[in-house]
């Protein structure tokens, strides 16, 4: 009879560590989905748009600053109808597309973000798109009596944000793909 016993407590207890070894896998698995979406649908896409623009608006700067290397929008002397006209041109050809589609990946994606809530530097990009949007509705008017969203860009700010979530996330990733490659037989 005990033998009987002892082999009914081993069945169960290789089943429940085959199910928890099984659970454990699926469980790492599906973290690595997610891991995979986030950076490729969310911190991958708005890192990348953050660079080039921080890139773009370097070399904005590198070529329309005034003499004293200040923008004309930080000096005391007021912008020249030709220098609003290239700002113009920047903006509607470079920045605005670039900071609509980081708000379009932020909208979309939201379900991807690793906080439990919507962090306020997403909320101050957002913001800022919809400040420019105004503005750029009135140009396409012919009215260009403003030049700046009313919502300051939270360069440095979104910049950061961006790099550490891709960073982490990637690191987070090589550490999942690592464990399960260590775990799984090689194949020779």
């Amino acid at each position: 009879m005990s033998a009987v016993v002892v082999t009914i407590v081993l069945a169960f207890v290789g089943y429940l560590v085959t199910y928890l070894n099984s659970l454990r896998l699926s469980q790492r698995q599906e973290r690595l989905a997610r891991v995979n979406r986030q950076l490729g649908d969310f911190y991958g896409p708005l890192y990348a748009l953050t660079s080039t623009n921080s890139r773009m608006f370097e070399e904005f700067l590198t070529h329309h600053a005034r003499p004293n290397g200040k923008s004309a929008f930080r000096d005391e002397t007021p912008p020249t109808e030709a220098e609003l006209a290239e700002w113009r041109l920047w903006v509607t050809t470079v920045f605005l597309p670039n900071i609509r589609a980081m708000r379009d990946v932020v909208v979309e994606h939201a379900d991807l973000l690793d906080e439990p809530g919507m962090p306020p530097v997403l909320l101050e990009l957002y913001a800022h798109v919809a400040g420019y949007d105004i503005i750029f509705a009135r140009w396409e008017q012919g009215d260009y009596s403003e030049h700046l969203s009313v919502v300051t860009f939270p360069a440095r700010d979104i910049h950061r944000y961006a790099e550490e979530g891709f960073t982490r996330l990637q690191a987070e990733q090589r550490a999942l793909i690592g464990r399960r490659r260590r775990r799984q037989p090689s194949r020779r």
